[in-house]
């Protein structure tokens, strides 16, 4: 089996960035992009930060989370995986949601 890269258009903030990525891999890609717009977005209304500053800022609370899930008992990191599920795909059907109404303006 033969991995095949692509280059895929994402956005973050209302910026577009290409990235290569895995055809195998480009949902995985698309959740952690909605994820981390979700997180920017937070972090930047919470902190009123912005550029660099907001990017080390959802870093430091995406690595903080990681390392608490992984010190986290089992029990506690299925219901927090599960926490975190929920969150993308409400994220994902928002997407979607919007991308549908878009698409129905067209017609």
């Amino acid at each position: 089996m033969t991995d095949t890269t692509d280059t895929i258009d994402i956005n973050l903030l209302g910026k577009d960035y290409r990235v290569a990525c895995a055809h195998e891999e480009q949902a995985a890609l698309t959740a952690a992009v909605v994820f981390l717009d979700d997180k920017l977005k937070a972090i930047g209304t919470k902190t009123r930060s912005s550029g660099e500053r907001l990017a080390v800022m959802t870093a430091l609370n995406i690595a903080h989370e990681l390392l608490a899930l992984k010190a986290a008992s089992p029990e506690s990191i299925s219901s927090l995986e599960s926490d975190l599920i929920q969150r993308r795909i409400k994220s994902i059907e928002a997407s979607l949601d919007l991308a549908l109404m878009h698409h129905e303006q067209l017609f």
